[in-house]
């Protein structure tokens, strides 16, 4: 096994101010709402220069989005690490259902994120935009484990489509319920629905 590449200290402290910047923006959109929050107040809270902010963010929008950035990577991660017998349906929970725990297991403050995104036309654009790509990573990595090409046939494109339509339903359901209702139980219940569709598996 090959060793883990070492972090520069120039990495860390790059991770450390986004980090910083993140947390502020967040908290501040949060609990004042996206409009009332300028970018001058989110470096004043995160103790930088706006030149700092936008080496590392285009815009306030990129920094609420990039709370759930890496959520198509993790569902494809694992999907691709479900066992290769699943059903489509089986695996395709799994996957969503480690989104929705990452972002559901965080704290209060996740749960206002989401609301603040799914309430925000701008931030509810971007977040639709950026899950186009997770379709299409989704899809890929659907045709993969069939051991056929993503682009012959309609299966694995619809595939994702369903799986991510049901992944907007329950952090909808969560985020109308403020948080009352499971998110566990919610996927469940989605991938119930869609699992004969899922599991019809184009020949």
């Amino acid at each position: 096994m090959s060793p883990r590449p070492e972090v520069s200290l120039a990495q860390r402290k790059r991770q450390l101010v986004s980090d910083e910047l993140t947390e502020a923006a967040l908290q501040l959109l949060a609990s004042k709402g996206f409009d009332a929050v300028t970018v001058d107040e989110i470096v004043t809270t995160a103790g930088v220069s706006k030149r700092t902010f936008f080496r590392y963010f285009a815009s306030k929008e990129d920094v609420v989005v990039q709370f759930l950035a890496d959520m198509g990577a993790g569902m494809r991660a694992e999907l691709a690490g479900r066992p290769a017998g699943e059903s489509p349906s089986v695996a395709l929970r799994h996957a969503v259902w480690a989104s929705v725990n990452a972002c559901a297991g965080q704290s209060e403050r996740a749960l206002r994120v989401v609301q603040l995104i799914l309430r925000t036309p701008a931030l509810l654009a971007r977040f639709l935009e950026r899950q186009a790509q997770w379709r299409d990573d989704l899809a890929e990595e659907l045709a993969h484990r069939l051991g056929r090409d993503a682009d012959a046939g309609l299966y694995p494109q619809l595939a994702a489509g369903m799986a991510l339509t049901a992944f907007d339903v329950v952090l909808q359901r969560w985020s109308d319920s403020d948080g009352a209702q499971d998110p566990a139980g919610l996927t469940d219940r989605a991938f119930a629905v869609v699992a004969p569709a899922l599991d019809a598996v184009e020949r």
